[in-house]
């Protein structure tokens, strides 16, 4: 009994982590990578990619998924569809969505992730990220930790929100924000410089 004890101590050990070897998620206060996403759906006109850069001066909801994800069709499709609706026609924010596989590399496919666009009405573009042998690389740059996952992005492209899935009225609170400062930084470059003396 004492040896089970001991083997099971030193498994508990060894599967702790090392301080600093922590991962870490997300990206808060950093500037919003590229994203480097495989292929494309529901772009707009001209357009073969889009990436963070096509967004300056806007909030970006980007919302990470995977097709075969439950927590992402119960929730955070849901989600984006309340927040797409909600913000239909204002400029000031935009919508992207992106399968990141991690996994499930057979069922998680473009053909899936446009599927998924369809089933959940979505015109807004959607990306997918990641093939067999080679995990999503927008994952790895934004540090997310599976799906449904969020990012939001301020208009000056700095991450604002990284993490599993965003309640609605809390995404609105955080985007309505960072709309309005944005708009009183506008306000402030609007005004014509304090003449010195």
């Amino acid at each position: 009994m004492r040896k089970i004890l001991f083997l099971m101590f030193l498994l508990a050990i060894i599967a702790i982590p090392a301080e600093g070897q922590r991962r870490v998620y997300g990206l808060n206060g950093k500037p919003a990578p590229t994203w480097e996403v495989d292929s494309w759906i529901n772009l707009p006109e001209g357009k073969t990619t889009v990436d963070i850069a096509d967004y300056k001066g806007k909030v970006v909801y980007l919302y990470c998924f995977q097709s075969w994800c439950p927590g992402c069709h119960s929730r955070g499709f849901p989600t984006l569809q309340t927040l797409t609706k909600r913000y239909q026609g204002d400029d000031a924010v935009v919508f992207v969505a992106v399968q990141t596989v991690f996994e499930g590399f057979s069922s998680n496919t473009p053909e899936r992730a446009k599927e998924c666009a369809e089933q959940f009405s979505l015109t807004i573009p959607v990306g997918h990220s990641g093939t067999k042998g080679e995990y999503s690389k927008l994952m790895r740059a934004y540090r997310t930790g599976g799906t449904p996952w969020t990012i939001i992005i301020d208009r000056k492209g700095i991450v604002r929100y990284n993490d599993f899935h965003i309640e609605p009225k809390r995404a609105v609170r955080l985007i309505n924000g960072l709309k309005k400062t944005a708009d009183a930084v506008q306000k402030d470059n609007d005004q014509p410089a304090a003449e010195t003396q």
